[in-house]
């Protein structure tokens, strides 16, 4: 994601047309070009919203329109490389005002913001303090967009209590799901298991990855002694799910280092969501940024590491 199709799916349906253009920007937010995988994304929101996916599908577009008039690679726009950030300011405008009618206007407006904002992130990145670390610019674009929407419409946001679930175990395995349905701003545990399945769809690799990062998310949270609403609402692995798929799929080359380096990121990223939680506004993807960030750094020093 960033800037380069960093995960088509072996055998993936990447498709061609507008539509296909919104739906691989859709799997593009787990690193995947897979057309079924953004149906079954695209159908999470519409399990929680329709309006919801309304905003997803204005930010998509917008975001790549603005890429495509900024230069960006026609193969990087229909791969979906320049719609996923723009995607998810829909879902998190949605998640902050609901839709009034103020929100689609803004969901546009962020979609086509995240364009030059990605293109300025890889820009600062190439620079050469960054540069020998060839870090992507991934999620960071929508995290900045959509803190500065957020600053910007104090006094409209809603204020969503958190859903409490039920017993302990219940709320456990419901985390599972919501922890992969809240990488998108989506509250369900249904959200989840169409994500999963589309995760699934695009490689198996890709869905044991998000398996095993929300199942790591969740056993931190509780033994930091999270909050068990935050724990079921997946507020507590959403990222880590990111990072096990970043690691595990994407970017660590080797028979068994890209789990190890899957289970450990996703560990360091719930201890950074928990922190970052003592801070105001929402933390949208930043740990999975942050610590996505400070495993490449390690694999580009280290002798014995290597990057795909």
């Amino acid at each position: 994601m960033g800037g380069t199709a960093a995960g088509r799916s072996v055998g993936a349906p990447a498709g061609r047309g507008a539509a296909a253009t919104v739906l691989h920007g859709l799997s593009q937010i787990f690193f995947q070009t897979n057309v079924l995988t953004g149906l079954l994304i695209l159908a999470a929101f519409v399990a929680q919203n329709w309006w919801m996916a309304v905003l997803v599908v204005l930010g998509s577009a917008a975001s790549s329109a603005a890429g495509r008039l900024l230069g960006a690679p026609g193969a990087d726009i229909r791969a979906g490389c320049q719609g996923f950030c723009g995607a998810l300011i829909g879902a998190s405008t949605y998640s902050a005002l609901g839709a009034p009618w103020f929100s689609y206007p803004l969901a546009i407006a962020g979609g086509l913001l995240c364009a030059p904002v990605t293109k300025l992130t890889v820009r600062l990145l190439e620079t050469k303090p960054f540069k020998r670390f060839d870090l992507p610019s991934t999620t960071a674009p929508f995290c900045l967009v959509a803190t500065l929407i957020w600053v910007g419409i104090d006094g409209l946001r809603l204020n969503s209590p958190l859903r409490l679930s039920g017993t302990d175990p219940q709320e456990f395995f419901a985390s599972l799901f919501t922890n992969i349905s809240q990488v998108v701003l989506v509250d369900s545990v249904w959200g989840g298991a169409l994500i999963l399945a589309g995760l699934f769809i695009a490689h198996w690799k890709v869905g044991v990855a998000a398996i095993v990062g929300s199942l790591v998310g969740t056993v931190c949270a509780i033994a930091m002694h999270e909050n068990l609403q935050r724990t079921a609402n997946g507020l507590s692995g959403y990222s880590g799910v990111l990072t096990a798929i970043a690691f595990a799929v994407v970017f660590a080359k080797g028979r068994w280092v890209p789990w190890v380096f899957a289970v450990a990121g996703a560990a360091i990223t719930a201890v950074v969501t928990l922190a970052m939680h003592q801070l105001p506004g929402p933390t949208y993807t930043w740990p999975y940024v942050l610590t996505t960030w400070l495993g490449l750094v390690l694999i580009q020093v280290s002798p014995r590491l290597h990057r795909r």
